[in-house]
């Protein structure tokens, strides 16, 4: 009889950061509950089975307490403990706070906050009852600076950090870890998606998302608080953000992230 592959989750894994961890985890032989709300799984997943792991794709919308559900159901369904979760589902919304649609502004929320929240608090009561499992929340070095005209993501990936940081306090000695992974500006389609390709944020410098990917899952593998992923540039960002003052880093990025700054 063989040992059983174990099961890791990945959320937002149809392209980015998201794709890049999931072939992580396939390299290092899970198998894989993989979730995205766009048509792009059904690809993603078949590259991911090609490498010779078990599969299911579970295309739900996180923004809804009814996709998160339905995504925790799915894993429950396999009748398998999860080893390992990384909850990386997120999306950006650049633009002035006061023009931007309340609608867009809420699915941030939405997706970045309140679906973390659910579906840590359901792995994580999993993990901790059988004393077992591992945890990576995907953050950003947005956490650690106010983001004029990005106001509601870098707020929100301020709570996920935080959040990240207190449950693993919480859980320390408890045989669960939780780990952050924090990366810098990605070469994913999130720039696109955030509209935000017209500011100098979206055609600056971007750290590949396989670079970063692997940086996380190593932090997560070794139980690590959390992780500055992708270059030496980014990483120094985030260490300069730890000593500057919030009004000037404030001021940095309103620069970076004005819309038509670009240009």
């Amino acid at each position: 009889m063989t040992e059983p592959r174990p099961l890791a989750l990945v959320t937002g894994a149809s392209s980015g950061i998201g794709l890049e961890l999931a072939r992580q985890f396939v390299e290092h032989g899970f198998d894989l509950v993989v979730n995205a709300e766009d048509a792009e799984l059904t690809a993603a997943a078949e590259q991911l089975r090609a490498a010779g792991t078990t599969v299911q794709a579970v295309q739900a919308d996180l923004r809804s307490r009814t996709g998160v559900d339905a995504l925790w159901a799915a894993v429950q369904a396999t009748g398998r403990p999860l080893a390992a979760a990384a909850l990386n589902a997120g999306v950006g919304r650049g633009g002035p706070f006061v023009e931007n649609d309340l609608a867009d502004e809420l699915d941030v929320i939405d997706l970045n906050v309140v679906s973390t929240v659910v579906l840590a608090k359901y792995v994580l009561r999993d993990m901790a009852a059988r004393g077992e499992g591992r945890v990576l929340i995907t953050s950003s070095i947005a956490s650690t600076m106010p983001g004029p005209h990005q106001a509601v993501y870098n707020a929100s990936k301020s709570f996920v950090q935080s959040l990240a940081e207190a449950l693993a306090t919480e859980l320390r000695d408890t045989g669960v870890t939780v780990t952050s992974l924090m990366p810098g500006p990605t070469d994913t389609e999130f720039f696109e998606r955030g509209d935000l390709l017209d500011t100098r944020l979206g055609q600056g410098p971007k750290d590949d998302p396989a670079q970063v990917a692997r940086q996380g899952f190593e932090a997560l593998m070794a139980g690590e608080t959390k992780v500055l992923g992708g270059s030496l540039l980014s990483k120094a960002q985030a260490v300069v953000n730890s000593v500057l003052p919030d009004r000037l880093k404030s001021a940095g990025h309103a620069k970076l992230a004005e819309p038509g700054g670009a240009e």
